[in-house]
């Protein structure tokens, strides 16, 4: 079998599939987290704080600010600054919350749902056997 064979069928097994089609919508729905929590959460909590509040803003200068070099992340950066931008940090962290909770309700759904079916009914037995059951019976009497 040659190397080429060999691929096709690895890729084109059902697994290998399911997890393509995983990573890609895996990435569209964080995407999606990544919105909710820039264009529906933080503004809420800039709201709620009085003002503009953006945690991607947040940073400690960590070396010495050339002359005339604003005090912006990109701009400090620019300069070769060392800066430590724990808002960075902290906006990923909640992207990573909301979409483990995210997740976790997915799950605990589907887990309910799959207790919740009813059990299949069984298959009646064949007829030999309820004949034989039968003859158990009348046996036994």
């Amino acid at each position: 079998m040659s190397m080429m064979q060999e691929f096709k069928e690895f890729a084109m097994k059902g697994n290998v599939m399911d997890l393509a089609v995983g990573v890609i919508i895996g990435g569209a729905f964080g995407k999606i987290v990544e919105s909710v929590v820039a264009d529906l959460i933080m503004p809420v909590v800039a709201f709620i704080m009085g003002g503009k509040f953006d945690f991607s803003g947040l940073f400690l200068v960590l070396g010495t600010v050339p002359e005339g070099t604003a005090k912006t992340l990109d701009a400090l950066r620019k300069a070769q600054v060392p800066v430590f931008a724990y808002g960075s940090f902290l906006t990923i962290l909640v992207n990573f919350i909301i979409l483990a909770f995210i997740i976790f309700m997915m799950i605990k759904q589907v887990n309910r749902l799959k207790r919740s079916e009813p059990p299949a009914a069984l298959a009646a037995p064949p007829e030999d056997v309820l004949l034989l059951r039968e003859i158990r019976d009348s046996l036994k009497k």
